[in-house]
């Protein structure tokens, strides 16, 4: 089952807030391309895995087939039964187990394996998917140049690229009219997945959140637990 039936309690109470850490950002160090091979566990890929996850010409940018043998299968994105008790139409992220789910009808979701935010820039409350863009310009907040000085000369945004952080799709999360500076984001860095790893933002395969943006209506309530 879901690990968010804490977290559902803080949020009735209005105990949890996205706009405490709204500072951090959605990077994990400054850009840069998926890490060279070292030898991981690898696991058998089925060929429907493989055809899902595969290359696409996403305009104006060509995406490489995901390596899904880098992946953990718990992760591979697949329709289950909804843990969540949510209505359809709910995003619901469980950072304990590295789920999203998109809440669907007749009591099935869509999973999938995400990565979260390292100690530190976790997050969890109630907000909403304000807006989606298609391949967005990435400005890392004050703070992380603060912190990462090499990433000055982004200050004015990144434009978009196979190499910007947030992929080729990004879902703004708001709570009421007040921009949270978290984002469910793309990215190709298979390893990443399942892990916790980026400044608070969420991240799924270039693939996965083309699929979850399609599906997903702005204004969707977001849970995050």
């Amino acid at each position: 089952m879901i690990s968010l039936s804490v977290g559902r309690r803080q949020f009735l109470a209005g105990a949890a807030s996205l706009s405490a850490l709204a500072l951090a950002g959605c990077a994990t160090t400054t850009p840069q391309r998926v890490a060279v091979d070292t030898g991981p566990v690898r696991h058998p890929v089925p060929s429907d895995v493989q055809l899902m996850y595969g290359a696409v010409y996403d305009e104006p940018y060509f995406l490489r087939a995901a390596d899904m043998s880098l992946v953990d299968p718990i992760y591979w994105r697949q329709t289950v039964v909804d843990p969540t008790g949510e209505k359809p139409g709910t995003v619901v992220v469980d950072t304990a187990s590295r789920f999203l789910y998109h809440v669907g009808q007749d009591n099935l979701a869509t999973r999938y394996g995400v990565g979260i935010g390292r100690d530190g820039f976790a997050w969890a409350g109630r907000a909403h998917i304000a807006y989606k863009k298609s391949w967005p310009t990435w400005t890392p907040p004050s703070d992380m140049i603060d912190r990462q000085p090499e990433l000055e000369q982004y200050r004015r945004g990144m434009e978009p690229g196979l190499d910007n952080p947030l992929g080729a799709r990004t879902l703004y999360i708001h709570q009421g009219n007040v921009d949270t500076i978290y984002r469910i984001h793309g990215n190709p860095d298979e390893r990443s997945i399942g892990q916790a790893v980026s400044s608070g933002c969420v991240r799924l395969l270039q693939q996965d959140v083309i699929h979850l943006a399609e599906a997903v209506r702005s204004g969707s309530t977001l849970v995050v637990g």
